[in-house]
């Protein structure tokens, strides 16, 4: 017991001489983060859509056309798809990795407030189905947001178009 209780002393003691140590402080070299698809991630507008939806295109603007396997300076434009089980995105790439335009689709995807009251205004006794969100974005020009929402009432099956801000079209 009694050596027992040295060698826990021995061992605290050792550990806080280690402790003591002078750690050596080096510079490291400056790190640079540049948004290049900024304005598609500002032209989407993560606020009001559902969370797979935000995460694919967030995946989009991210993506690194430059360092992938397939990129070559000669090309000058490239088209990338992605996947997750609620839709798809189809990317158009310059030949420096910005975003020239995409083509989205998602399938049954949490809707906004203000496209649900509208369409609960205008259908009132409607029960709402699916729903098919469509975004299609172009670098020059605005983009453009639509839902397509099945309802029903019964044995009656109509097919609405309404855009993001909750006008019907």
């Amino acid at each position: 017991m009694k050596k027992l209780i040295i060698c826990l002393i021995v061992f605290g003691l050792a550990i806080q001489t280690q402790a003591q140590v002078e750690t050596k402080v080096e510079k490291l070299s400056e790190v640079v983060i540049a948004a290049t698809n900024y304005k598609y991630l500002t032209k989407v507008g993560l606020e009001n859509t559902s969370v797979p939806v935000s995460l694919l295109e967030q995946k989009v603007a991210s993506f690194d056309l430059v360092a992938s396997d397939f990129y070559h300076d000669e090309f000058g434009s490239y088209i990338v798809s992605f996947y997750i089980p609620e839709g798809k995105i189809l990317a158009t790439y310059d030949n420096k990795g910005n975003i020239i335009r995409t083509a989205e689709r998602f399938k049954d995807v949490k809707m906004p407030r203000n496209v649900i009251e509208a369409v609960a205004k205008q259908y009132p006794n409607w029960s709402l189905t699916k729903n098919l969100y469509l975004v299609q974005y172009y670098d020059s020009r605005n983009i453009t947001k639509k839902y397509k929402i099945t309802l029903e009432n019964g044995d009656k099956r109509i097919k609405v178009v309404i855009d993001d801000d909750g006008t019907i079209l």
